[in-house]
């Protein structure tokens, strides 16, 4: 039997010693702790300032905090209420942008304007090419110039026959003939100078000219390329068009209306017009169309209103906010034009 451990009891006493240590560093452990989480009067600096700063930053949030019923500030939207029956936004688009097509298949050999360029009324901006037109005018003009000749002989040739019937020498039956022939060298002359007018008229087709004042959106053809008033299908194919112009002074602002405001909007009702780019510009306008049917997918009506007085602020394709006037004010812009 083995015998039992001992242990002696000098050993099991812990050294005394070591206990305050502990004590210490737990007690320096917690001290710091404390001296970090203690609020101090610097942190409250930091965060609104020092003295009259810290002040108005405290008087600034009870401020805030405590809203006053006399001192309620006013929306901006509420301002114009008294004038304003619904504001809704768009953006401002040509009220007809025109396509130049030519009349006549062609090669084009000189454009003369660019995109953005101003032109006049019945300025030229593209030639076709004309050779083949200043032929077939040239051929033409021969042809007549040989149906004259044709004319003028058979003029004398009836004014022989008709001295000779005179004299009984020549029968009727010949005078009369004689005097088809130059009705017909007539009828010859007319219709070459309608095939020289045609000419004329497609050599004219030639030369591109603007058909209003305005300015050029787009150059769609190009020197060298063909063109034709028809499509004939595909990609591929010539192009149909030659430039795009519109006239700059016309503009409206097209506007997708809900349908549960369209009992605040009539034709000709007046407007405001405001540029989101440029907010304190402001344009009178009305409205000019409401479109006769509705979009079943969105619930709204398209509404677009004329402007009155464009300048160089406003610019196709940029949004756009309109104010609907209230009818006194409808009222009193009549009254004033």
């Amino acid at each position: 039997m083995n015998a039992p451990l001992r242990i002696d009891p000098a050993q099991r006493r812990r050294p005394a010693n070591t206990f305050w240590p502990i004590i210490a560093f737990v007690l320096l452990v917690t001290g710091t702790a404390v001296y970090f989480a203690w609020p101090r009067e610097r942190d409250s600096r930091r965060v609104f300032g020092s003295g009259e700063k810290a002040e108005s930053a405290t008087s600034k949030i009870a401020a805030s905090a405590t809203p006053s019923p006399a001192a309620t500030p006013v929306a901006p939207a509420t301002e114009k209420a008294s004038d304003t029956v619904l504001t809704a936004s768009g953006y401002i688009v040509n009220r007809e942008r025109i396509e130049l097509s030519p009349r006549m298949m062609g090669a084009v050999t000189w454009i003369g304007v660019k995109k953005g360029d101003l032109v006049k009324k019945d300025e030229i901006v593209v030639r076709l090419d004309d050779a083949e037109q200043r032929a077939r005018l040239l051929e033409i003009e021969g042809q007549l110039a040989g149906a004259k000749v044709a004319r003028e002989r058979a003029q004398i040739a009836y004014d022989r026959v008709k001295r000779l019937r005179s004299t009984q020498i020549e029968t009727q039956e010949r005078e009369d003939e004689a005097r088809l022939a130059v009705a017909a060298a007539d009828a010859t002359i007319q219709q070459m100078s309608g095939m020289r007018e045609m000419a004329q008229v497609q050599l004219e087709w030639t030369i591109i000219r603007s058909p209003i004042a305005g300015v050029i959106l787009e150059k769609i053809a190009k020197p060298g390329e063909l063109v034709t008033p028809q499509s004939f299908g595909g990609p591929r194919g010539p192009s149909t068009s030659l430039l795009a112009l519109a006239d700059p002074g016309d503009l409206q602002v097209e506007i997708d209306v809900n349908e549960s405001d369209l009992a605040k909007i009539s034709l000709g009702q007046a407007c405001r017009v405001t540029p989101e780019a440029f907010a304190d510009k402001h344009y009178d306008g009305t409205v000019a169309e409401i479109a006769p049917e509705a979009n079943r997918q969105k619930g709204t009506l398209q509404i677009k209103v004329q402007i009155a007085k464009p300048d160089r602020y406003l610019t196709p394709e940029l949004s756009a906010r309109v104010d609907f006037l209230t009818a006194a004010h409808n009222g009193a812009s009549k009254t004033a034009e």
